[in-house]
């Protein structure tokens, strides 16, 4: 008996003070400007609306302008990564969330030529993960954890048509020159759909083994197990990749399984405010624990 009520008691949900309503008009926000696709008015209006948020819950925040030669039209498109900090100078420990805000010029899963011509929306595949980083920016804020943060919003991670040209504001984060480097970081990508299930991505077993397991545990212990499998999906090529490369460990939490993934259907009816409000928890949770993890060389 005693065993089971210690059981049910590890699962029960922590308290944080995330906020999944207000995640939720982050999302919307993000989508009425229209397709954020570099080079329109859209992606530079919704770039100004990034960046005001960041400004105003951070230590610091800036843009890292980047410029690329794009195959489509041979045309010079320049894109900005937003990033903000919080507890980053005095921290022992530091960590880098990230998530992308640009959306795919193209619906390449569409049936008709007509239709893959036209950009994606971008609800779940761009708007969900930035919907959750702005909302933990406001709750770290209020209540300063005691790790370290930097937040980077990254521009570029869907441009295409091929890998070649895509990740490209991850790259230029890689690229950076920074007196304090993160000692690990998470991704997140297509965190919206309706029904969350992220399960672990090899490339992120692969490449940090030991905080995916440790981060996959905790879910379980907070009751996010079902969400959050401790099985393997599919192997993801996203903006982990070369945060990796450049020597910092970095995760992918992607719920791949989404059926209007790069479709002019990935609308805010296909997500919910619940799948953000769990993907918020689990972070918040998971950052504010004491001891912090600190990633292992």
């Amino acid at each position: 008996m005693i065993a089971l009520l210690a059981a049910a008691c590890a699962l029960i949900a922590p308290q944080t003070s995330f906020d999944q309503d207000r995640s939720w008009r982050d999302l919307i926000k993000q989508v009425s400007y229209g397709p954020r696709v570099p080079g329109t008015t859209a992606h530079q209006s919704c770039r100004d609306y990034l960046l005001a948020e960041t400004k105003a819950n951070c230590d610091k925040a800036a843009l890292q302008e980047f410029r690329h030669e794009w195959s489509r039209n041979r045309q010079m498109v320049t894109m900005w990564n937003v990033w903000g900090t919080q507890n980053w100078d005095k921290a022992t420990t530091r960590v880098v969330l990230m998530a992308h805000w640009d959306s795919r010029p193209t619906a390449d899963m569409e049936d008709s030529s007509a239709r893959r011509a036209k950009p994606i929306p971008g609800a779940n595949d761009g708007a969900s993960g930035v919907a959750v980083l702005l909302e933990l920016m406001r709750d770290f804020k209020a209540k300063a954890p005691e790790v370290g943060i930097m937040y980077v919003l990254s521009d570029g991670e869907d441009l295409g048509p091929g890998l070649d040209e895509m990740f490209l504001g991850a790259r230029a984060y890689a690229q950076l020159t920074m007196e304090h480097r993160p000692d690990y970081g998470i991704l997140l990508d297509m965190i919206g759909d309706k029904d969350l299930k992220v399960p672990m991505e090899p490339n992120s077993l692969s490449f940090a083994p030991k905080l995916l397991k440790a981060l996959y545990a905790h879910a379980g212990e907070i009751g996010l197990g079902k969400s959050f499998p401790s099985s393997l999906g599919p192997e993801i090529e996203d903006d982990h990749l070369p945060v990796n490369e450049a020597g910092i460990p970095m995760i992918d939490l992607i719920d791949f399984d989404y059926e209007p993934w790069h479709k002019l259907s990935d609308t805010p009816e296909h997500c919910s405010a619940e799948s953000l409000g769990k993907v918020g928890t689990l972070l918040e949770s998971w950052l504010r624990k004491s001891p912090a993890f600190k990633n292992p060389k």
